[in-house]
């Protein structure tokens, strides 16, 4: 009789324990845990998730950037003058915004297209996934940017650029392919996956983000389609990766969060939406 009173006690002390983990495991993942600290690589770019020697290269992948003459470049000169007739336009300083990859004013970039803010304040871990997504998509083009030093627009045609101010360092920089729109990509397919009911307006705003590089002046069409190439190796690389997968559930569990608590976007989405409409590219 004992014997089978301990047993009893036994399962119900398990069952105890089992319920007190169920409960702490709940409250774990309705309200995690702030991101753990991660190093810079560079003044403002924090460290990405994947090393380098998994990151995509793009010299294997790319195909040569187009040159003088070709009718590659022929198009990408028609795409060009398209987008300096938008000089001055909303979408232009639409554009303008979206050159700038520093945080927090980058975190807002998507905010409209997924109806809800990302902030530090509110969604810290899918704002550090961001973050750190910025070295692997942008490191993903550098293989082909150092190998084909291929001309900016703005240095060809002698037309202004949205950010004058980057103009010393974009001199400097290969064109082909386009890191921002690697990047912009590779953040677009990361929130659809976050957010997939939502899928049609991020990637399309994604596809803005790279067009934008083309009213800025700074990039050409070709430099922004393998942009994307980029962008999606990326993505596709970052799912054999533990800590990012691991960034992405809590993600969702934050973006569930914040719709709960009815928080809005943090962006003018009338006046994108408009900027967007009257004058994207496609």
């Amino acid at each position: 009789m004992l014997k089978k009173t301990r047993k009893n006690l036994t399962n119900k002390a398990l069952l105890s324990l089992l319920s007190l983990a169920v409960i702490t495991s709940c409250t774990h993942f309705s309200q995690p845990h702030l991101p753990e600290p991660v190093a810079e690589i560079h003044p403002g770019i924090l460290k990405g998730y994947l090393p380098m020697t998994a990151i995509p290269n793009s010299l294997s992948l790319a195909p040569p950037a187009p040159i003088a003459g070709s009718s590659a470049q022929e198009n990408d000169d028609g795409v060009s003058k398209q987008g300096i007739a938008l000089r001055g336009s909303p979408r232009w300083k639409l554009a303008s915004d979206d050159a700038n990859l520093m945080f927090p004013e980058a975190a807002g970039t998507f905010s409209c297209a997924i109806n809800a803010p990302i902030t530090k304040h509110d969604t810290p871990h899918l704002y550090r996934l961001l973050r750190r997504t910025i070295a692997d998509a942008g490191l993903s083009t550098y293989g082909a940017k150092k190998h084909y030093k291929r001309p900016r627009p703005f240095t060809v045609n002698n037309e202004p650029t949205c950010s004058p101010a980057d103009e010393k360092m974009l001199r400097a920089d290969g064109s082909y392919p386009s890191g921002h729109t690697a990047i912009g990509w590779a953040w677009a397919l990361i929130l659809a996956e976050i957010s997939p009911h939502q899928a049609d307006a991020i990637l399309a705003r994604g596809w803005a983000f790279g067009q934008s590089r083309m009213i800025c002046n700074v990039h050409w069409q070709s430099d922004v389609t393998m942009g994307r190439t980029m962008g999606s190796a990326t993505v596709a690389v970052l799912h054999t990766n533990p800590a990012f997968l691991a960034a992405v559930k809590i993600a969702k569990i934050e973006l569930k969060a914040v719709r709960a608590n009815g928080l809005k976007p943090t962006r003018d989405c009338n006046a994108e939406t408009s900027a967007l409409a009257s004058g994207d590219m496609k």
